[in-house]
């Protein structure tokens, strides 16, 4: 089998799943599914011999700094580790400087920052294409290499229930766009004040995604195929967090959940996990979790990206 690769997306930025059609969304989970099977096959291609990325991190990272820089290695690149430290943009000189000065030496760029202006700005300024790592608005890469996890378990992903049961953050809003390419439904439960983006919600519904909030985690759970959760306190919120706890004290998942689910539900979890908040290590560890595959498939997702905005210039 050829490797799908899509023309439209070569060189384009990928700062969040709402930009790509349908099309192109199941072009990078099919891309990436057969690097998989390829590597696991001991297929080697060296498609992105000779290119580089800049990994640009404001935020610790385990899942995204690894499997980045192994893709890269994998596919034959190179990837290069900038952080805040090294390049003190908005302060030691502006994101506009940077962006130019990158776009003269790498072939894409990476980052994971707070703001998502930031992304914005550098991919304004860059000629080269620009990968959001996460933001504090969305985190395109991690729904990827989730929905990567739901076609593998499952087959298809348009008959799919999804019940995401926690804050309506950056994680969430990626979800709704995946659920609208995907064709799955979507239910989010969250207390009253920690809705998702109502402007992230109205676009998707426009585009036919159906998605719809509760506040009763118990009930978004009944009878759907996944259980998503997701931390109460992401970083930079930590002064939020007795708060937090208060708001979602029963929305703790632990393996009694997994009774409501369909026959064939699983749990998932983007990590890292607090265990005792969003659910319990006996959930993340249960035989319905696929939370590790989850985990595994952030390397092939990233790869599918990668291979797609990159290769065959």
């Amino acid at each position: 089998m050829d490797l799908p690769l899509t023309t439209s997306l070569r060189g384009r930025d990928l700062l969040s799943l709402a930009d790509l059609t349908t099309d192109e969304f199941h072009a990078l989970l099919d891309t990436a599914l057969e690097l998989k099977r390829r590597w696991r096959d001991g297929d080697r291609p060296r498609l992105l011999e000779h290119l580089t990325i800049a990994m640009i991190f404001e935020k610790q990272s385990l899942r995204t700094r690894s499997t980045f820089d192994i893709a890269m290695y994998q596919l034959g690149g190179h990837s290069v580790l900038l952080s805040q430290n090294y390049i003190g943009w908005g302060v030691r000189e502006t994101i506009r400087d940077v962006a130019h000065n990158l776009e003269r030496w790498v072939d894409g760029i990476m980052a994971r920052t707070y703001g998502h202006g930031t992304l914005t700005e550098l991919a304004e300024h860059a000629s080269v294409p620009v990968i959001n790592g996460l933001s504090d608005l969305l985190h395109p890469c991690q729904l990827l290499a989730d929905y990567l996890t739901l076609k593998e378990t499952f087959g298809r992903l348009d008959d799919l229930t999804v019940a995401f049961v926690g804050d309506g953050n950056n994680v969430c809003h990626s979800h709704v766009h995946a659920a609208m390419h995907a064709g799955a439904r979507l239910r989010i439960a969250c207390p009253e004040g920690f809705d998702p983006d109502e402007g992230v919600l109205a676009a998707a519904r426009s585009r036919g995604a159906d998605v719809t909030i509760v506040r009763d985690p118990r009930a978004a759970a009944r009878g759907a195929d996944v259980l998503y959760t997701d931390v109460w306190i992401s970083m930079g919120q930590e002064e939020e967090a007795e708060r937090r706890r208060q708001a979602f004290a029963d929305y703790t998942i632990t393996p009694a959940w997994f009774e409501e689910l369909s026959h064939r539900g699983v749990f998932m979890h983007d990590l890292p996990a607090h265990y005792g908040e969003e659910c319990t290590e006996e959930a993340v560890y249960h035989e319905r979790s696929v939370v590790f595959d989850q985990a595994e498939n952030r390397l092939h997702a990233q790869k599918g990206v990668l291979v797609q905005l990159l290769a065959g210039g």
